[in-house]
């Protein structure tokens, strides 16, 4: 399915991914060897993040950010 995606995306994001490689975030950058074989399976540069779990929910307040929607996660707000 990865290349899948991959073999449908725009010329300018498959560019991009050629000079910058793939960053594995999310449950799937916990799982021991997915790198190594995303990389072999796309001939592309794979890389596993440090904190994949922590990268994805940083990359979620970062979208909520330039949607411009302000947010709070504490209940008391919500009363």
């Amino acid at each position: 399915s990865v290349l899948s995606c991959l073999s449908q995306s725009p010329p300018e994001l498959a560019q991009d991914l050629i000079a910058r490689g793939v960053y594995l975030v999310g449950g799937g950058g916990l799982l021991r060897g997915m790198d190594i074989r995303l990389s072999r399976e796309m001939s592309l540069r794979v890389r596993r993040v440090d904190a994949p779990l922590e990268t994805v929910v940083r990359g979620a307040g970062r979208c909520l950010e330039q949607l411009g929607m302000d947010f709070s996660i504490f209940s008391d707000e919500y009363e």
